[in-house]
């Protein structure tokens, strides 16, 4: 199993944005991952479209863009434009799911949809089959630096189990508290993709700490291929 890890630039330095994608580059990161809150589905504000294209210019890396947004299907074109590779959009705020997912990928992004810590996994039934990408939230969504919620475990276990009883090669994503301790289990849960902030940018030396956390994802995504 591949294990992909995906640094968030919500903790990083934003008076040195630049440096800081540069120096988890260089650590090994597969991907970016960038939230994008707008203050009503979340409490709290953070990027626009004006810095996915900043982080564009930097990195070569694939973006994944988050939206944490009340009116995803406002903005998909902007966040497009800018260089997102991925756009995931939460199943709680659209009547129309699937309608958002084909606009997404008619733009020429994979499809993402992610689910909050009290969302069941049962809710992506219906769309299983039109997502490149679900992001298990192992937190509540806002703000960085929050610790891991312990059921999330089991909860990325059943929606493992859903995308391989529907043969997906969908990835499953987690974000929310992981770090050295938690992603082990996050790995042994089926997870494919990481998303760490806090526990790379929170660090004296990133660019190590990335380069640890992925040699701890692939020693945990080895372990788990030979049980």
């Amino acid at each position: 199993m591949s294990v992909r890890l995906a640094p968030s630039i919500l903790s990083a330095d934003f008076a040195a944005l630049g440096d800081a994608v540069r120096t988890v580059e260089r650590g090994g990161a597969d991907q970016i991952h960038l939230d994008v809150m707008d203050g009503h589905f979340v409490p709290n504000l953070t990027i626009g479209p004006a810095i996915v294209k900043a982080v564009r210019r930097v990195t070569s890396l694939p973006l994944d863009v988050h939206l944490m947004v009340t009116d995803p299907d406002a903005c998909l074109d902007a966040f497009a434009e800018a260089g997102a590779n991925a756009i995931t959009v939460h199943v709680e705020v659209l009547p129309h799911l699937n309608r958002t997912l084909g606009a997404i990928r008619k733009l020429g992004c994979r499809a993402g949809v992610a689910i909050n810590p009290s969302t069941p996994p049962e809710a992506l039934n219906e769309v299983l089959e039109d997502l490149d990408v679900v992001l298990v939230m192992s937190v509540n969504p806002g703000f960085g630096g929050q610790s891991f919620i312990p059921h999330s475990e089991s909860k990325i276990q059943r929606v493992r189990q859903m995308l391989d009883a529907r043969r997906s090669r969908a990835d499953l994503s987690v974000d929310g508290g992981v770090d050295r301790t938690t992603l082990p289990r996050v790995v042994r849960a089926g997870a494919t993709v990481l998303v760490a902030g806090a526990a790379i940018f929170g660090t004296p030396d990133p660019e190590q700490t990335t380069r640890d956390l992925r040699a701890l994802a692939q020693q945990a995504a080895g372990a788990q291929s030979r049980s």
